[in-house]
Order: structure tokens, then sequence, then C-alpha cells
């Protein structure tokens, strides 16, 4: 690695912790109700929002009721996103002509925009993508009000762990209102314009068509690329305006857009802890919730970055350029899978895929942890919340006390559900990959026989459960409606099923008096606390998918050379494993998993 390429990811960590006080502030002040200077602007048009809703922004809600509204807003835009897809040929503003998207597919792709997930079975450009009118109207207010809708439900959580003896936890569409008008547009809009200045197309004209080199035409992409993916980065949505994603130079042209695109996958995912520590008036909790996952992404960015420069083994001195984009090199290349996978947005720069076994891994247990290295927007904190609380539980037994948190008792009712937040998204990928691979129906889409194809499938789902989207390649899961339906499940379940127990521990929270610090009590903004809930995370990511993971293990080359497949339909390990271990393996885990 050269001194070039540690500049780069110094610079790059250096922006994110000195953006981090600024935007956190700015979103705590914008949770909070305080006027700003876009207030005399954008008041009017949040007050007209108001009235034509209906909504009395004063009135406040209790979980309940909050719950409620985030499903029903949720369900709505799923609808119309899925009716949208199923008849853009129809809509307007469709120069390429593009066709209404098949049922499964269009399923799947509303469910995954609505979820904030934007995995894609689709290319976004041509006539089998999706027209410009759906793109901006769909997809585009998607990006917005999922981000919204995370940020929503960490601002109750936040209520919920600030207030005491108290039972409303806010408006949901007061929160998403102001955190999508004061907050997302504006970012949205700065980054848009920058990316423009770098030459990423923001156009309604059509395809153009040339001729090659070669005298074959060729067909140019056009569209209104660079508003989608400012909030595609920023809200971490992810998918791609384009086939290639940010791979395409229409979509990242130079090394200045890559590293823009870059910051804006963690921009506000850093801002979230911070803007946590000023609603609850202790901005050292908000930096060691912070440190705890700046350690993770820094440890993360180490090995990736290792690895990728270190090459394959059998040819020393090579770095692994395979999969990379030659303009932007293997050091962008590999902070941006980690940064992708850290912040649950799942664009990408390269492939994944081609990554090395450790890279490649490494994308992959980022996500398989949660989303909890800063992650999607509002997500990545209260995933972090739910683990603090099982690390003060475990800490309390260790010492004979009832632990705390902010001063309130942790009770069994917020550990059973801070499990069930933690451990559903897991059990889901377990389960789900176990079912893909042992049906004849999900082994048909594996195009690598061997320990891959398991990853591959293992990347699939753990990429849907993680609310990331990028994806390992290999797997054929556009061809067959049993990943559509089934990846669309696991989105499902893995969204809501974090969002569920959040707001019951709101909830109860809430309504709890708090009590003062005594001379037992485990304090929760220090360094050694920082350590423990670092500690729990992993130990409950390896405890989980660490029997999955290594099934997908290659074996060693001169393994492979020795011992032959029984057969790609029988065993889809190359070192001769069946496929009945493999099964057993995820299967039983799933199993272990659900005794908790």
């Amino acid at each position: 690695m050269s001194s070039h390429d540690l500049l780069i990811i110094v610079l790059f960590i250096g922006i994110l912790v000195a953006f981090t006080p600024l935007l956190g502030k700015w979103l705590a002040n914008v949770l909070q109700g305080k006027r700003s200077w876009l207030s005399p602007v954008l008041g009017p048009v949040e007050r007209c929002t108001y009235r034509v809703a209906g909504v009395d922004p004063s009135r406040e809600m209790d979980w309940k009721k909050y719950l409620t509204a985030v499903l029903l807003f949720n369900a709505a835009g799923f609808l119309i996103l899925f009716l949208s897809l199923l008849c853009q040929k129809w809509l307007p503003l469709n120069p390429a002509g593009t066709e209404n998207m098949r049922w499964d597919i269009a399923l799947n792709t509303a469910i995954s925009f609505m979820t904030n997930t934007n995995w894609q079975f689709y290319s976004g450009e041509g006539p089998e993508g999706i027209s410009y009118f759906v793109q901006m109207t769909g997809l585009g207010v998607q990006n917005f009000v999922s981000a919204a809708t995370g940020i929503a439900v960490m601002a109750a959580l936040i209520r919920g762990l600030k207030r005491k003896c108290a039972s409303t936890l806010g408006n949901f569409w007061a929160d998403l209102t102001r955190s999508t008008l004061y907050f997302l547009i504006p970012i949205s809009v700065v980054v848009a314009l920058l990316l423009v200045s770098q030459g990423v197309v923001q156009s309604f004209d059509g395809p153009a068509t040339v001729p090659g080199m070669d005298g074959v035409e060729q067909v140019i992409p056009n569209g209104p690329a660079a508003s989608q993916v400012a909030i595609k980065q920023l809200g971490t949505n992810g998918g791609g305006f384009f086939g290639n994603n940010s791979t395409h130079p229409f979509e990242n042209p130079t090394p200045f857009s890559n590293m823009v695109e870059m910051l804006s996958l963690l921009l506000i995912g850093c801002a979230c802890p911070y803007a946590y520590g000023v609603m609850i008036g202790k901005k050292r909790q908000g930096w060691i919730i912070f440190g705890a996952m700046m350690l993770l992404l820094v440890t993360t960015i180490g090995l990736s970055q290792w690895a990728e420069h270190t090459g394959n083994p059998l040819f020393p001195g090579m770095e692994m350029l395979e999969g990379k984009e030659v303009r932007l090199g293997v050091t962008n290349s590999s902070l941006w899978s980690v940064a992708t996978t850290a912040s649950s947005n799942g664009s990408v720069n390269c492939m994944h895929c081609s990554m090395s076994p450790l890279g490649g891994g490494i994308a992959l247990f980022n996500m398989l942890l949660g989303e909890v290295i800063f992650g999607g927007l509002g997500c990545g904190l209260y995933g972090m919340l739910m683990f603090a609380m099982i690390t003060v539980f475990l800490c309390g037994l260790m010492v004979g006390r009832t632990p705390e948190f902010l001063g309130k008792k942790i009770e069994a009712r917020e550990v059973r559900w801070s499990m069930v937040g933690v451990l559903l998204p897991g059990i889901t990928v377990l389960l789900m990959s176990g079912l893909a691979a042992a049906t004849e129906v999900g082994r048909e889409s594996i195009c690598n026989a061997g320990p891959h194809g398991l990853t591959e499938i293992l990347y699939c789902f753990g990429s849907q459960a993680g609310n990331n989207g990028s994806a390992f390649a290999g797997l054929a899961v556009g061809d067959t409606p049993f990943y559509s339906v089934l990846g669309g499940l696991a989105m499902l379940l893995a969204r809501f099923g974090a969002i569920i127990p959040v707001m019951i521990i709101a909830g109860s929270m809430v309504s709890k008096k708090t009590a003062p610090p005594a001379q037992g009590t485990m304090a929760t903004d220090n360094l050694m606390f920082m350590v423990l809930l670092v500690a729990v995370v992993l130990i409950v990511g390896a405890l989980t998918f660490f029997p999955a993971l290594a099934l997908g293990i290659e074996p060693g080359e001169a393994d492979i050379m020795k011992r032959k497949p029984r057969n790609a339909k029988d065993g889809i390990f190359a070192g001769g494993m069946g496929l009945d271990v493999a099964i057993q393996g995820v299967i039983i885990t799933g199993l272990t998993m659900l005794s908790y």
C-alpha cells in the first residue's frame, strides 16, 4: 500500500469524524422541532403538508399508535410502488420504452425500496429496467421516506429513554416530515449538485444510439441519475440507476465523485449517535456509541485493505485487481466495499464476489452483524442500543445487580424484545439459506458449485435481511420467482422484526422512573463499556453465523486437486462434502438460534 492509498483512508475517516458533530446537532434540532435557518423557507411547506394530510403535529402518540402509523404508511408506499412497476409501460416519462415489470420482480423491488434495502433483481437501464417516471415518483420517493422512517423510529426510542413516567413518544407524521424536509432533502440537493459538476448525468433525454469503434451501434443510457444517486447514498438505500451501479462512468465518473459518494454512505449514519447524545442530554454517551461503531469500521477497513493489497498467495506481490474498477484502484474499491456493507447501503463500485476470500468475508460479516456498524439511517443506532441493553443486562448478572441503562431498569421485557430484534434477522438468513440449499429450485440458480455457491446463497439472504442490497453475483436469482418471493419475505421479516421490538421497548422504557446513579451502577459512558459493547456484538455475530460461514470456506488448492466433487446436484462442495452436510449446518444453526 502506497502513501497515497493511506492518505485516502485517513482523509475518508477524518472527514467522517469532522462532520459528525455538525450533522448530528442539525439532526437533533430537527427531531426536537427547533427552528433553523431553513424554517422561513420550508416552514410554510411543512404546515401545508400537515394541512393536506389532516395531521396535527402537536398531538403525540403512544407506542401502539406510533407503530401503527409506521406500518400503515409503509404498506401504502409498498402498494403504490408495486402497482407503478406493474404499469410503468403506460405511464409518462418513458423515452426508453421500458416494459412492465414481471410480477415477482415487481413484488421484490417494491418491498426492497420500502424497507430501505434496494436489492435489485433488474438492471436499472434499458427496456427491461425502470422508467424515468417510476425512478423519480416511486423509487426516489421511497429512498427518502424509507430513510426517514428509520430516523423516526430512532427518535421514538430516544424519547422513550429520555422521558420519565410518560406515555407518548412523539408524532410519527411530524418526525417523518421534518426529517425529510429539513434534513434529507437539503443535504441531497448539495450532493446532487456536486455530482452533476463531476459529470453524473441528470436529464430527461432518452438513450442515445452511437456507432462504436468497431462499427457496431451502442446504446448510451441517460436519465435523471444524479438526483437519485445522491439520496440512494445518503439514505443508505443502495441500488443503482445504471446496471453496473457506481462502477458506471455516468454514475461515478471521477475520483472526486467517488469520494463524495463514499462519504455519503456513512455521513448521516455517523451523525445519528451524536444526535442521540444531544437529545438525551449526554453527549459523552453518544460518543461512546459512535466510538464502538467506529472501532468496528476501522478494524474491518484495515483487514479488507490488507487482504486486497496482499493478493493471492499463489501470485505473491500482486494486488487483487480482478473485479475492480481500474479508474479507482484497489484501495477505493476495498474501502467502498466496507463502507457500503457497514452502512447497510448496498451500492458497489467493484464486484464483491471477485474480492479476496477475507475481503469478501468482511463485506459479508458486516451485514451479518445486524447493520450496527453505523448501519441504515436510524436502524444502526437503535440496533446498537438493543445490543447496549443486552450488554448491561449481562454485566448486571455478573455482579448481581438489576441492570440499568440511562438510569432506567432493564427488566425481562426489554431483554426479551432486544433479543428478538437482534436474533430475528439472523434466524431469517439461516433458515432461508437452508431452504434455498435444500430445494431443487434453489440449487438450480447456483452458478458456482462448491463452497462459493453456498456463500453466494448466504450473501444473498444476508444482504436482503441486513437491509443492504449488494450482491455476491454468481447466483441467477432473477430467473426464478423462488428467490424473488423468498427474498421479499426476508426483507419484511428483518426490517419490521427489528422495528416492532424497538417500539415495544420504547413504550416500556418511557413509562419508567429515572433513578440517580448509585455506587454500584454500571457506567455506560466510558471506554470499558465501549469495549464490552463491541465484544457482545462480535460474540453474538460469531455464535450466530460461524458454522454457516465455516461451511462456505474454500478448501486449499491442494485439497481441491486431490478430491473431486461427487456431483454438482448432490454436493455443492468442491472438496467433496455433501450438500446434506451444508443443509444440516445452516438449518441446525438457525434452529439453535430459535431455542434462545
